[in-house]
């Protein structure tokens, strides 16, 4: 299966493998590692608009970036498209980011309650109104990332105002705001929205390996596939799918250290960026034991630890030991 090029806007990519925007996740550090394993596109976390506006530190944190993350798209989240509009053009002017992705998805309670995330769909008009409100003010190409809805035809609705508004790309995860991350996505309306809409779409939800990513490209026929929750801990998905879709074969099963050699890789980005402090590192070195031999005796250990240090100190052990 010969890996696709996916444009968005006059941006080429080298392929069609995305990493999605994850709150506490993808930050500046996690994005270049997934790069070098091969995402060819990354997303920063979302970033509250209005927080952005009000020049809130830990919105701005989430902006950080650098030349080795180009291309990389910024996600934000908000209910208001004046304050939506006044936090892309922030954006747009001191990050330069190829796209500008508008949070449409999130079933998070805590957003939703807000007004915002998918909150946003049951609203057409707005969804409309602010779309249409960053493509007349942006040079920078606009995109939204959207969850289904429980019926097909409303799905569409969304696809198509979103189109007409004139974003230049759309991602769908293929569950419903109801389901939250429980059951599975529905392939079939990510199809029938990609039959809908001319705008590049991009498949979102249960691409966990390399059948997967193949099933749901060609189920679907989206151009690109956009890899979430499968990712955390393990940045290194991108490259065996990468190499399985140009192949079509497997690689062998990674060594049992690699997850915690990428670990180490993670915690130097970290502290060459200066954000070591501003992360919640004991639940990310969670995430780098899934599926580890005594991962849970590991994770054990973790969450009795206090301090980076001795979390970094016990994941070197660890790795020493299996070797």
């Amino acid at each position: 299966m010969k890996l696709k090029k996916l444009t968005i806007g006059s941006t080429e990519l080298p392929g069609n493998l995305l990493l999605a925007p994850m709150a506490d996740v993808t930050n500046l550090a996690f994005r270049l590692l997934c790069r070098q394993y091969g995402a060819d596109l990354t997303y920063t976390e979302m970033i509250n608009a209005d927080a952005l506006i009000n020049e809130n530190r830990k919105a701005l944190m989430k902006g950080l970036t650098d030349q080795e993350d180009w291309p990389f798209g910024v996600q934000l989240v908000g209910n208001s498209p004046e304050s939506l509009k006044r936090a892309a053009l922030l954006v747009e002017e001191e990050l330069r980011p190829v796209v500008i992705d508008v949070n449409m998805g999130c079933p998070a309670k805590c957003i939703t309650r807000a007004g915002c995330g998918s909150a946003l769909l049951k609203s057409p008009e707005i969804v409309h109104e602010v779309i249409s409100g960053l493509v007349d003010s942006l040079e920078t190409p606009v995109s939204a990332k959207v969850r289904i809805l429980g019926r097909e035809e409303e799905s569409l609705e969304i696809a198509r105002l979103i189109e007409d508004a004139g974003a230049l790309a759309l991602t769908v995860h293929g569950r419903t705001a109801e389901q939250m991350y429980s059951g599975s996505s529905d392939l079939g309306q990510i199809r029938a929205i990609k039959n809908e809409v001319s705008i590049p779409v991009i498949a979102n939800g249960d691409i966990r390996d390399e059948e997967s990513a193949e099933h749901a490209l060609e189920f679907t026929g989206c151009d690109g596939l956009m890899v979430g929750r499968a990712a955390m801990g393990n940045p290194f998905i991108f490259w065996r799918i990468r190499h399985y879709l140009e192949t079509g074969e497997k690689l062998e099963p990674d060594p049992r250290t690699r997850q915690f050699e990428d670990f180490e890789a993670y915690i130097n980005l970290l502290e060459e960026y200066g954000i070591l402090s501003s992360i919640n590192l004991r639940m990310q070195a969670q995430w780098f034991t899934k599926g580890l031999h005594g991962s849970r005796h590991i994770r054990e250990k973790i969450n009795g630890l206090k301090d980076a240090k001795s979390i970094i100190e016990l994941m070197k052990s660890s790795c020493r030991e299996e070797y």
